[in-house]
Order: structure tokens, then sequence, then C-alpha cells
């Protein structure tokens, strides 16, 4: 049976990459986080100064990960979403995290102060959730809160329990 897709989206600094290498470890699927594929690939148009990082070359990306996708099993990490094609993904999955929380861990990574207003507004007014609601169906997306070390093991429990139902579920169907 082929294994699902899974999307960890949410705002820089909310603990998508902590949460998607436990995944990719308890799990057995393959992280594919998007950042570093771009980085070690070149996926990029030009560099935005004022942000300090690198504009993403979607084609190029979307390009370079269809193929992996088809084969399933992947948990694709990405602080946006709208761009993915929804055939790809079975279940998407957006980190939130408190602002005074997510304040100090963006200060700790050494972010500007633009860049951490800007990410700082991305998580108040939600736009990550937004961005997931309309792009793929509602029933898929589920808003995660990560805090503390426990949310995360909750999340993880969840992760698993959504895949044991879905595995069931295809069992069904063939």
């Amino acid at each position: 049976m082929k294994q699902p897709n899974i999307l960890v989206t949410g705002t820089p600094g909310v603990g998508k990459s902590y949460m998607c290498k436990r995944l990719a470890e308890q799990l057995g699927f393959k992280w594919q986080k998007v950042s570093d594929i771009v980085s070690e690939h070149g996926f990029v148009e030009e560099y935005d100064e004022e942000f300090e990082c690198p504009v993403l070359d979607e084609d190029r990306l979307l390009d370079y990960l269809e193929p992996l996708m088809q084969e399933g099993g992947n948990v694709v990490e990405y602080h946006s979403s709208e761009f993915f094609p929804q055939r790809w993904f079975d279940v998407i999955y957006v980190l939130r995290c408190g602002t005074s929380l997510l304040y100090e861990r963006l200060q700790a990574r050494g972010y500007n102060e633009r860049k951490v207003k800007s990410n700082m507004e991305c998580e108040i007014f939600q736009i990550p959730l937004d961005e997931a609601k309309d792009s793929y169906r509602k029933e898929i997306i589920y808003e995660l809160q990560s805090d503390k070390d426990s949310d995360l093991e909750d999340n993880l429990k969840q992760v698993c329990e959504w895949l044991e139902s879905w595995r069931s579920a295809q069992e069904k169907k063939s």
C-alpha cells in the first residue's frame, strides 16, 4: 500500500523541523525539508535583502518534488503551502505557537527586527492557517499548538492516530 504524504506548515519558529524530524524517524517517512532542497539545488530566483532570505523558484521546486510525491511516504516541511498541488497531500498540519514564545525563538535565531516583526505578524494574523484553508479541503487540515515538549508528544500521537485511521480506510477501499 502506498503511504500518504503529510504537509507540516506554519510560521518560522513554531517547531516544524523538530516535528518533521520526529515524524520521519517514527513513521519511516522521507523528510522533505523544502528550505534545504531549495538551497541544495539552487531553486532560487533572487535574494530578498530586506528580509534576508532567498525568493523561491516554485516551478523548479515543484518539478523536482513531483516524482518524490508520487511515491508517497513523505513528510514535507515549509512555511508556506498555497503553491503545492492539492493532489500531493493526504493531510496538512499547521503548527501554531504563542506569540511571546515565538518572539523568543525568532530572536534566538538572530533574525533582524524586520524579519521578526514580519513573522510575528504572520502568526498573529494566522497567515499559514488561512493559506492552507484557502488551498486545500478543510477536512484534511489540522491546527496544532506547538509551545511545549508535551505539545509535540501530543501532536505526534495525533498524527500516528490519523495514520492508523488513514491506513484502515485504504484497506477497506481495496
